[in-house]
């Protein structure tokens, strides 16, 4: 805001000084037009022409010294503007740098490809900048040189950049992180800050020079007027007595007059446009720092969901430690041990927390989805009968689907939880007593038009509640983790969180339109299935495949980093009747399948030091082609999408037992089609 003050200080002290002026010389011409006729005698005729040819020539140089300074003022006024502009232009330039490398800094973080395309889109912005300021500054030996120097370091600062674009663009995330930083510090950057810096120091320094010498001339040319204007009047006065210069004096009153109202109505439309000028650069201002808050709280948003994916893996690992000894334990007891009562308190806990880091996996976008074309009609009627025993005999649930025959492309299991926790939390706001509305309709899009939407085809589905509603302070932070407006121990705060990283991760967006005292509506934009003769997802897509077991003794080579885990894993393997060999490091796992095999089958964690399992992997079917293999994970972001585990089944951690046969069935078995991801149950 600091610069459109500073825009507008100029702007109005120029309207000012034109004012100041036309005004003081219309009194000028007013105060020195009062001549006075005096009686005329025959010798005065050599005396009228002599003073008609003074005041003739008197006139030519008012006329001629008034013209230049009109044309100084508005060459200076002319080069006021053009320096304002170059000024405004390299910050804007500054700016535009600076949101092109937070872009590329979110882009190296996130990896979407939508960031990376703000980045180059801003710095290809920068370059047109840079191109219309040298095109201001070309009349300018000194400006021209400065900008030469800035259009270089734009040029180095773009291929550093660059290469952290590439790195990122294809998944060398540890190199792009690297270049990043590395870019961060590059002497490039504050290069090109201190070169703009100079380009509006110069400029500074040209408009100070240029208005000092405006006032130095405006001084000059209003000290000339003066004397003629003394001469002038002493030829009146000379001359009081020639009726017929009365008349020439009144016209020529007039004319200055005239030529006054001129200025004057100019001085008051530039007074009118520097307020339009100052007003639009307000609302830009304004429309900025919004802009700015948006993006500060996307990227707290993003920080947080990186965090709690880290967090989610580790407690997963010590969560499968857990409930994968407390198994082991259980089933070397007697049915009637006293310790039995024990042990399953201990593994119900453990199981709820391992549903809490499933929800924190899912806010965090790393929990993989098994996205599938879901009818809104069949998604909505069919969980009808489960809200009605949910909510209760006080709470009217009324539909209304308009969606026609649109699909939604989603994981029907989240998206039936997400409708669950949105009606849970509408029951709480109404006070178990009101009316919920459930609507699915069709939406078309337009670029930016809610949220990170692309533009297309959504299905919008919104939950309506006639509860007490939310406060401004309260929706700023609806989607945080852990924060909850609910008595301690009523809810986790991880509810919304939970349906904004499910929303976002399926390429969709999540509002809520809420007033005290009005209640809450809570709409998922969810994108539109374009494909045709696919079978409807009909069950929740992450329940696993039914499987045989196995039937037979198998070799099982288990690679985990985490010796805790690698242990349970084993023990587990071997409760289960096979032979299970441990390996620690992913870097010796090939070695190990050539010396001590045959194995029948790989099951091997995803995220470990050194090499992924997906690498891993990749390596061992190159020379073992017909080997099963079995991932097991509890974080599985940083390793991509489902495709990176080419079709093998993907067991989620903690896990039972049961859990764990189930997937060495579906491992070993013979399959046309992948496989899901399988949890714990």
């Amino acid at each position: 805001m600091q610069w459109v003050r500073s825009a507008d200080r100029a702007l109005r002290l120029s309207a000012r000084r034109a004012n100041r002026y036309y005004y003081g010389q219309m009194t000028e011409t007013e105060t020195n037009a009062d001549p006075r006729a005096g009686k005329r005698f025959s010798w005065q005729v050599t005396m009228l022409v002599a003073t008609a040819l003074l005041g003739v020539a008197v006139m030519g140089a008012l006329i001629a010294i008034l013209s230049n300074a009109n044309r100084q003022r508005d060459d200076a006024q002319t080069w006021q503007a053009h320096s304002f502009d170059v000024m405004i232009l390299a910050r804007t330039l500054s700016g535009t740098v600076a949101r092109a490398e937070a872009a590329l800094g979110r882009y190296v973080i996130s990896a979407d490809r939508q960031l990376g395309v703000i980045y180059d889109d801003e710095w290809q912005n920068a370059g047109a900048q840079i191109d219309r300021l040298a095109s201001l500054t070309r009349g300018s030996g000194g400006q021209r040189a400065q900008m030469t120097a800035v259009a270089r370091a734009y040029a180095v600062r773009g291929e550093e950049l660059a290469q952290v674009a590439l790195s990122t663009r294809f998944k060398k995330n540890d190199q792009a992180l690297a270049l990043y930083y590395r870019a961060r510090r590059s002497p490039s950057l504050k290069q090109l800050d201190t070169m703009l810096d100079n380009v509006i120091s110069h400029e500074r320094q040209l408009l100070a020079q240029r208005t000092e010498e405006a006032s130095r001339l405006a001084a000059r040319s209003a000290e000339i007027v003066r004397w003629l204007i003394g001469f002038g009047i002493l030829l009146v006065v000379g001359t009081i007595a020639l009726g017929w210069l009365t008349v020439a004096v009144l016209a020529r009153r007039q004319l200055d007059l005239a030529e006054t109202d001129a200025e004057r109505e100019r001085a008051q439309q530039l007074q009118a446009a520097v307020t339009e000028a100052t007003a639009e650069l307000r609302q830009q201002a304004a429309e900025r720092e919004a802009a700015e808050e948006k993006l500060r709280q996307g990227q707290k948003m993003e920080a947080v969901g990186q965090l709690t994916g880290g967090i989610a893996h580790d407690f997963n690992n010590m969560l499968a430690v857990v409930l994968g000894g407390l198994e082991l334990a259980r089933r070397r007891m007697s049915s009637t041990h006293p310790a039995l009562r024990h042990i399953d308190n201990a593994a119900e806990g453990a199981n709820r927390a391992a549903t809490l880091t499933r929800r924190l996996l899912a806010f965090s976008r790393a929990d993989a989805l098994l996205p599938a074309a879901i009818d809104p009609a069949d998604l909505i009627s069919g969980m009808a009968e489960l809200l009605d025993r949910t909510l209760g005999d006080a709470i009217g649930i009324e539909t209304s689907v308009q969606s026609g025959d649109w699909r939604i492309w989603a994981d029907r299991h989240q998206i039936e939880n997400a409708l669950l926790n949105l009606a849970v939390n509408a029951r709480d706001a109404m006070g178990a007593r009101g009316t919920l509305t459930i609507t699915a309709a069709t939406k078309v899009l337009g670029a930016d038009e809610i949220g990170q939407c692309k533009p297309g085809d959504y299905v919008a589905i919104s939950v309506a509640d006639t509860g007490s509603g939310m406060s401004p302070e309260v929706l700023e932070r609806v989607f945080e983790p852990f924060f909850t407006t609910k008595p301690v121990g009523k809810g986790t705060g991880l509810g919304l969180s939970q349906i904004f990283g499910f929303v976002r991760q399926s390429q969709g967006e999540i509002t809520i339109d809420s007033r005290l005292g009005e209640g809450t509506i809570v709409t998922l934009f969810l994108p539109r299935h374009q494909a045709t003769g696919e079978p409807l997802a009909n069950a929740t897509a992450s329940e696993p495949q039914d499987a045989e077991p196995a039937g037979r003794t198998l070799r099982i080579l288990v690679v985990e980093d985490d010796p805790r885990v690698l242990q349970t894993s084993v023990e587990g393997l071997a409760a289960l009747g096979h032979l299970p060999v441990a390996c620690g490091d992913p870097l010796v796992a090939l070695a190990m399948l050539e010396r001590d095999g045959p194995f029948d089958l790989v099951m091997s964690d995803v995220l470990m030091p050194g090499q992924t399992g997906p690498e891993l992997i990749a390596g061992v079917r190159a020379r073992h082609p017909a080997l099963a293999v079995l991932f097991v994970t509890g974080f599985a972001g940083d390793a991509g999408g489902t495709d990176e585990f080419g079709g093998h089944p993907v067991l989620r951690k903690p896990f039972t037992l049961a859990a764990l046969d189930q997937a060495i069935s579906l491992a070993v078995a013979p399959r046309v089609t992948p496989v899901p991801v399988l949890t714990a149950g």
